[in-house]
């Protein structure tokens, strides 16, 4: 809408010199994108309406998945071995039901407990008869076509289509599911549209892990980031730090039919040149369309750092307009820069990791 220069996409490791990128450019390879919806477990059966298209789902696997998209099995992010994970609603009701390993650690091994979003044991005795759990796994990941730069009708088709496999999941795991007491789905699970405030039971949008990104004065790459060149040190310091930010690259697999890449990461700062397109001087990119490239848009991509990286946004614009100043000539100028550094921190944001070695 305003001809501001993006890419989108895989880089080329010629462009970027980035270890986990490709040897060519993949503009139209991107990550999947999910359909959430939230659940819990009731007395009686609950079962939707098979989805139209649910026996294409049920038979659907991706060549690295290690069996069927609607199953337990898939490959562990950091290791790419195929990992087999269960299901067991309510688990504290009955232990038993879940084997030591995932006892110890039930993050990994339950996906109940994985993304719940409420333990009913946290709350009145009674007042609720379920936890509730987020679905955010990886059986939800669609994988068959990008949403970005293609016509409406693409997108809406692509949209649904993810929308359904949301529902497929959630229809299996309901009829077909094994469970660890040898039986064979979960007709008592519920989808809770109350939870996540619309009446078809999913999400009031798809979660997009990737957007365009603006072809910005600072690109980040993953060699400021990786910890494998860092060590146990800060990431890539910048003279206009805006924020701060720590998680793991962890791209989910995408349209192009990759698997996932996951690089543990340093410690890393938002540079304010992230955020300031190279040639536009009126547009601010708010979110995860910063300067990033594919790879390291897998750990500036979550939420504390679009909150950062919108929080700095607004101030920005604000400073610029109170100030008679472009976005541009802030960063380029160590003492506007300061001066917008210091009000920064006096909404309390944090631009800078506490150096704490030696201590």
């Amino acid at each position: 809408m305003t001809g501001t220069d993006y890419v989108t996409g895989f880089e080329s490791r010629h462009d970027t010199g980035e270890p986990s990128a490709p040897d060519v450019a993949q503009p139209d390879n991107v990550q999947a994108v999910s359909v959430c919806f939230a659940i819990d477990h009731v007395d009686g059966d609950q079962t939707i309406d098979k989805p139209a298209n649910y026996d294409f789902w049920r038979k659907y696997q991706p060549s690295f998945w290690g069996g069927p998209l609607l199953g337990f099995k898939a490959p562990h992010p950091r290791t790419l071995e195929i990992t087999e994970r269960s299901f067991t609603p309510n688990p504290d009701d009955d232990p038993l039901l879940v084997d030591a390993d995932q006892r110890r650690n039930p993050g990994d091994g339950n996906l109940w407990t994985f993304r719940r979003i409420a333990a009913r044991r946290n709350f009145v005795p009674g007042a609720y008869g379920s936890d509730i759990c987020l679905v955010n796994w990886p059986m939800i990941d669609y994988m068959e076509g990008s949403i970005i730069d293609v016509s409406e009708e693409e997108k809406a088709r692509h949209l649904a289509a993810a929308a359904e496999l949301s529902y497929s999941v959630f229809y299996w795991l309901q009829t077909e599911a094994p469970r660890v007491d040898g039986g064979v789905g979960f007709p008592g699970l519920r989808l809770r549209g109350d939870v996540t405030g619309t009446d078809h039971g999913l999400a009031m949008a798809p979660y997009i892990r990737e957007s365009r990104r603006i072809k910005a004065v600072t690109t980040i790459v993953e060699q400021d980031v990786s910890m494998t060149i860092h060590g146990n040190q800060l990431s890539k310091q910048y003279r206009d730090s805006i924020g701060v930010g720590m998680y793991r690259i962890d791209l989910h697999p995408s349209t192009g039919g990759d698997n996932y890449v996951d690089v543990e990461s340093a410690p890393f700062e938002i540079p304010l040149g992230a955020l300031l397109p190279k040639r536009v001087k009126n547009l601010l990119p708010a979110g995860k369309n910063i300067g990033t490239t594919h790879i390291t848009n897998g750990c500036y991509r979550l939420h504390p750092v679009e909150w950062n990286v919108g929080e700095v946004a607004g101030l920005l614009a604000a400073h610029c307009l109170n100030n008679g100043l472009t976005p541009h000539q802030v960063q380029e100028n160590d003492a506007r820069l300061a001066d917008f550094q210091t009000r920064l921190y006096g909404e309390g944001i944090e631009i800078r990791w506490p150096d704490v070695r030696g201590y």
